[in-house]
């Protein structure tokens, strides 16, 4: 028995009720991008995309290949940790915290005496365009480039001639290790970069340090003796938690060509994907066609899924949080977020809108009988 569990990062279906708690009334990252693009994805519009509950675009199919649903997210809060974890089954009660005017002063100084050197910025940022504002003071002075943003993160950016990725690695556990309490951010993350054609450009080696999860799906499934895969940046999410196996892929072509692999292999146990170019290149920098063509990209490899899977697998399809490269604004969207289920030669049901991501979990433990 397999389950494959996919999320496309970032991938929102419209605005949840409590949207307006998060600032993010009329977002829809799905609607507004078929709208500005035309995008058309036919293979999950024939899986059931189209006809969950409050979509409003066309194509809806007679018969969905999938059951599916849309998901109300319990957590409070909108950004890739909280949203997998309620994947998982964990339900964030209290936010993580954030820091609107930078990290505090005290923290910052104890910081630098630790790794031994000093920082610039300390401010909230958009990551392409902190290198373009601090890159050149950091290669002058040596000094990482510490920023956030409205989700709870702890940002390091360092060019690779100047600190190699070991090095920023290190400094990024370093932080990890100090930052608890009322500091305690949902992620610490390395944001290595380089110089091509004369200008700054992140690089592929992005790395995250989350904070320990609660007990969860994948531990469960760990403890029950299934494998637990991880594809993408699910080891990050998860602090390396519950996994059997870990492939840490650098971008979506990798993920895709790594899901199609597994598919032909012969385990026992969940498979968990996470797809992180739509929110991280796409949906973070307002690229309506960027994310377009990465939903595309995705849309496209669902055949070679597919034809893979058999009687005792499930296929699962959903995402984590909403990114609307269409906001004003270049964060996470609070949204709903769309749920689908295939199991070959079980017919498609609709699910309506169901309250909480955790409801994968669910199906997940109820599929493995634990």
């Amino acid at each position: 028995m397999r389950c494959f569990i996919m999320v496309i990062d970032g991938f929102g279906i419209g605005a949840s009720e409590d949207a307006s708690l998060f600032n993010d009334e009329g977002t829809n990252t799905y609607k507004h991008v078929v709208e500005k693009t035309g995008l058309k994805l036919n293979n999950l519009i024939n899986l059931g995309l189209n006809n969950i509950e409050g979509i409003e675009i066309d194509n809806k199919v007679l018969n969905p290949l999938a059951s599916y649903a849309r998901l109300r997210e319990l957590s409070k809060g909108k950004d890739t940790t909280t949203g997998h974890l309620e994947i998982a089954g964990v339900i964030t009660e209290r936010p993580y915290p954030t820091f609107p005017n930078g990290f505090p002063e005290s923290f910052i100084k104890e910081f630098e005496k630790e790794i031994g050197v000093k920082t610039l910025c300390n401010m909230p940022y958009s990551g392409t365009e902190v290198i373009k504002d601090y890159g050149e003071q950091h290669l002058k002075t040596g000094y990482p480039i510490v920023y956030t943003s409205k989700d709870s993160v702890f940002q390091i950016a360092c060019h690779t001639a100047i600190f190699p990725l070991n090095k920023l690695y290190e400094i990024c556990e370093t932080a990890r290790r100090m930052l608890k309490d009322e500091l305690a951010v949902s992620r610490v993350i390395a944001r290595p970069f380089t110089t091509i054609d004369g200008k700054f450009a992140r690089t592929e080696d992005r790395r995250d340090y989350a904070l320990s999860p609660e007990y969860n799906l994948l531990d469960k499934m760990k403890d029950n003796g299934f494998d637990v895969l991880g594809v993408g940046k699910i080891e990050d999410i998860f602090n390396h938690r519950g996994l059997t196996e870990s492939y840490h892929t650098k971008n979506n072509k990798q993920g895709l060509l790594k899901i199609a692999e597994l598919t032909k292999r012969n385990f026992n146990g969940l498979c968990f994907i996470n797809l992180v170019d739509t929110d991280m290149l796409f949906g973070h920098r307002n690229d309506v066609f960027g994310y377009a063509n990465a939903l595309k990209e995705i849309d496209e490899h669902i055949p070679e899924i597919l034809v893979n899977m058999n009687e005792n697998d499930l296929f699962i399809i959903t995402a984590d949080h909403g990114c609307d490269p269409t906001d004003v604004s270049t964060d996470h969207t609070r949204e709903f977020v769309p749920l689908l289920i295939y199991k070959k030669g079980e017919e498609s049901r609709n699910l309506k809108t169901i309250s909480g991501f955790n409801f994968i979990a669910q199906v997940v433990e109820k599929f493995f009988k634990i």
